[in-house]
C-alpha cells in the first residue's frame, strides 16, 4: 500500500513545488510507482510537470467535490516517469464548496482509497497556507515532509506548523507524523543559513535530512522547461540531491520495515 505524504509549510517560497516534482522524478528512477497530487489552486506543480493547467478537463477539484473518481483524473505527464492529480484555480471554488460539505476535511483520503495500492508513493503538494486544502492532504498522509530555507523566521514558522501537525494527528488523523526536514536553497557561504541549520539538527536531531538541497541554477530553470530537473541536467547539483533525498527516503522506510517485522 503506498506512503502518501504530503509535502507543506505555511510559508511560500520555500520550494515545496520543487521538491515535489524533482522527488517524485527521482523516487521513478528508482522504479517506484509515484503519483504527485497538486492541491494547490495556483497549480504549480502541474505547470512544472509539464502540463498546461489551463487545458485540462479533470483536477483535483473535481476529485474533492465528488465528480469524478480520482483514476478518471489521473494523467501522464510527458517530461515525468510518474502519474500526476492536476490542478488549476477551480480549486479555489472547491475550497468554498468544500465548507458546506460532510467530511469535508476526509474527501481526498476517502478519493485516494480507490487508487493508493497502485503505487509506492504519493506525494501531495499543498498551498503555502493552512487551509481546507491543507487540511485534506494532512488527513490523507501518513507524514509531513517539511522544506525550509535556513533564515531568519523559519523556526518560528516550524513551530507553529508542528503544533498544527500534532493537533491534526490529535483529533482526525492519528497516525500522521513528520517524515522529515528538508533544508532547501542552502548556501553555505551564508552564516545565517549555516546558524539556522545548526539550531535545526540540535532541535530536531532525528527529523532533519541529511540531504541538503543546494542553490542550483538548473533546479531554477527547469520549471519553466516544464520538466523535472534530472530531465532537463542530471548531472546538475540540483539533480544529484534530489536523486540522494530521494534515496535517504527510501532507506528509511526500508530500516523502519526492518525494525518493525523484527519487533512485531
Amino acid at each position: 500500500m503506498g506512503k502518501i505524504i504530503a509535502v507543506t509549510n505555511q510559508k511560500g517560497g520555500v520550494g515545496k513545488t520543487t521538491t515535489c516534482i524533482n522527488l517524485a522524478a527521482s523516487l521513478s528512477a528508482t522504479k517506484r510507482r509515484v503519483l504527485l497530487i497538486d492541491i494547490d489552486p495556483q497549480g504549480n506543480a502541474t505547470m512544472g510537470s509539464g502540463v498546461e493547467k489551463s487545458q485540462i478537463e479533470r483536477t483535483t477539484c473535481n476529485v474533492l467535490l465528488g465528480e469524478n473518481p480520482i483514476s478518471e483524473c489521473l494523467i501522464k505527464p510527458e517530461n515525468g516517469d510518474y502519474d500526476l492529480l492536476p490542478a488549476n484555480g477551480d480549486l479555489t471554488a472547491a475550497e468554498v464548496a468544500l465548507i458546506e460539505m460532510q467530511q469535508r476535511e476526509s474527501r481526498l483520503r476517502t478519493a485516494l482509497d480507490e487508487v493508493r495500492d497502485r503505487y509506492d508513493y504519493v506525494l501531495i503538494d499543498c498551498p503555502p497556507s493552512l487551509n481546507m486544502l491543507t487540511l485534506n492532504a494532512l488527513v490523507a498522509s501518513q507524514s509531513v515532509m517539511i522544506p525550509m530555507q535556513c533564515e531568519y523566521y523559519a523556526l518560528e514558522g516550524l513551530t507553529a506548523l508542528l503544533d498544527t501537525v500534532e493537533k491534526v494527528k490529535s483529533t482526525v488523523n492519528p497516525e500522521l507524523k513528520v517524515e522529515g526536514l528538508l533544508r532547501t536553497m542552502y548556501d553555505p557561504r551564508n552564516n545565517l543559513a549555516n546558524d539556522v541549520s545548526g539550531q535545526l539538527l540540535v532541535h530536531f536531531p532525528d527529523q532533519v535530512y541529511r540531504t541538503i538541497i543546494p542553490r542550483n541554477v538548473r533546479l531554477a530553470e527547469a520549471p519553466s522547461h516544464g520538466m523535472p530537473v534530472i530531465k532537463y541536467d542530471r548531472a546538475s547539483r540540483g539533480a544529484l540531491a534530489y536523486l540522494a533525498l530521494a534515496g535517504e527516503l527510501l532507506r528509511r522506510h526500508e530500516n523502519t520495515s526492518l525494525a518493525n517485522a523484527v519487533n512485531g
